[in-house]
């Protein structure tokens, strides 16, 4: 028995998998669901999780994509227990391999030029035949191949593939068979020291115990060149299970047309850890229930490959958002606010200062210290409108002006005159100035107003239960624009000084005694 498979054979690891990403780009959704799959299967199993970095292709492979992987899989929570390997320091084990695999016969030296194997390949195309090596060098000896190279010629090596019928168990779509008569010798590996993909997996995979394999299914093609190889070294076969290929709402397969961006992007423009990882394990997977919100525990707990589709996962952006949103509804608001924080620093309302090894935030236009409360107070009441956490600065912004500006007209509601309008905002600040800053809390600010609402109408002849004639020009006055918060949500995290001097300010404008300078203007 060869001396490899006896050690396969006597090996009792436990589930052992791998996440095995390219660094040849920045990591993307389709790496995301393959690293997010292993990690699951693994934990339900109580199994281990190899990183392994498949970096052979020197000429695409970058650290700054590697160091966007490992990033990106730390943030999302989807950490390894051994590694990361890099393959290209991997070298000398594979050329172990590939000599073994010549001095056996089973691969040998191929000096074809990539002109004479394109002619042969449109060639068996003109004939309807399957574009395969067509054996020029399999004939020549060792000894042979040793001479050629030592003069310069140049080489590959070729794998000896047995025209078999080639049979696997996939744990998503079943039995899978190939006909190994149409594979073909194919490349292995540019020389001893440069082996390429179809055998470093085979060899790393073995070398590192792993048990299961689960990728992309566009990878079906390359498991029966990865079993040619495993029998060839007299290695175990691990199982496989292949995931559906991800596609855009057209059905093609996705691209950034479809709003896909890298997991990077989608953390800049800020998705929850959480949310993203709810929604890739969708991609694919359907629990055959209606529940929507999973977490990381549930996940582990439900999966199961019978309950992986075989056809198309459909990448819908909308639905994303949605879940996004329900996690960030669920944030506790102090928690919300700290990752908030670098928004509104980056779009200028905030600036940072180290002080007592502390950060300080402040207001740059007024100077003001900003306290996180502060913050948490905005977010608290913006939190059930946000689809992602960049959207807050665009949607809070007013709260950090010192002077606002609009047109007049938009403090007017409906068929209001410039006169009744006024009446309203004088109503407001007469009641607001009866209020303590002691009890400047949003219940109290409705319980205040509200009740007024009736009288105020029917005295200025406007329907009695139309609220806007009232308080409409009150959120115009404070934020300055048509969509916002609530009124007394935004006077209540203004405070009932600031409050006040925006009523003025709007009051003078209808009066048609200033202009305010530019709402953004920073």
């Amino acid at each position: 028995m060869d001396e490899n498979n006896k050690e396969n054979q006597n090996r009792t690891t436990p589930v052992r998998v791998r996440m095995p990403p390219s660094p040849t780009g920045f990591m993307h959704v389709g790496t995301l669901r393959m690293a997010l799959f292993n990690y699951i299967f693994a934990k339900q199993k109580g199994g281990k999780i190899v990183l392994r970095l498949e970096d052979t292709d020197r000429q695409r492979s970058k650290k700054e994509y590697a160091d966007d992987i490992l990033d990106g899989l730390r943030w999302l929570g989807l950490n390894w227990d051994e590694g990361p390997f890099y393959q290209t320091q991997r070298a000398e084990i594979y050329k172990q391999y590939l000599e073994k695999l010549v001095d056996r016969g089973k691969a040998y030296h191929c000096f074809c030029s990539s002109e004479e194997l394109e002619a042969h390949r449109q060639y068996q195309m003109s004939r309807g035949e399957a574009p395969i090596y067509s054996g020029k060098c399999a004939a020549i000896s060792p000894e042979e191949a040793r001479e050629l190279i030592s003069c310069g010629r140049k080489s590959v090596i070729r794998f000896r593939a047995e025209s078999k019928k080639i049979k696997f168990n996939d744990l998503v779509r079943g039995e899978i068979e190939f006909d190994g008569s149409l594979i073909g010798d194919f490349v292995i590996a540019k020389d001893f020291e440069n082996a390429l993909y179809n055998f470093t997996v085979v060899v790393d995979d073995f070398e590192m115990g792993i048990t299961h394999v689960i990728r992309g299914e566009d990878h079906i093609s390359n498991t029966p060149k990865q079993i040619l190889i495993q029998e060839a070294l007299g290695l175990s076969r691990p199982e496989y299970a292949h995931l559906p290929i991800i596609m855009g709402a057209d059905r093609s397969k996705l691209s950034k047309r479809h709003g896909a961006v890298g997991v990077t992007e989608y953390r800049r423009q800020g998705y929850l850890p959480e949310a993203l990882i709810n929604f890739t394990a969708f991609l694919g997977w359907n629990p055959g229930t209606e529940k929507e919100i999973y977490l990381m525990p549930e996940l582990i707990r439900d999966f199961s490959f019978d309950k992986v589709q075989k056809g198309g996962a459909v990448f819908n952006s909308a639905r994303l958002d949605y879940l996004n949103s329900c996690y960030i509804k669920n944030c506790a608001p102090g928690d919300l606010a700290k990752l908030c924080l670098p928004y509104f620093v980056s779009a200028g309302y905030l600036s940072e200062e180290k002080s007592g090894g502390q950060t300080v935030y402040k207001n740059p236009r007024t100077g003001e210290r900003v306290e996180l409360e502060f913050i948490e107070k905005i977010v608290s009441y913006q939190q059930s409108r946000l689809k992602k956490l960049s959207e807050i600065a665009e949607a809070s912004g007013y709260f950090f002006l010192s002077e606002l500006s609009y047109e007049k007209e938009l403090l007017k509601w409906k068929d209001a005159s410039f006169a009744e309008t006024k009446l309203a905002l004088d109503k407001i600040k007469n009641i607001f100035a009866n209020i303590e800053a002691g009890d400047w809390k949003r219940q109290n600010l409705e319980e205040a107003v509200l009740p007024q609402i009736a009288g105020f109408n029917l005295s200025v002849g406007k329907p009695e239960k139309d609220r806007g004639y009232l308080l409409w020009p009150l959120r115009v006055a404070l934020c300055g624009q048509k969509m916002s918060i609530g009124p007394f949500e935004m006077a209540d995290v203004l405070g009932k000084e600031k409050t006040a001097k925006r009523i003025d300010a709007a009051v003078e404008m209808l009066n048609g005694s200033i202009c305010a300078p530019n709402l953004f203007n920073r």
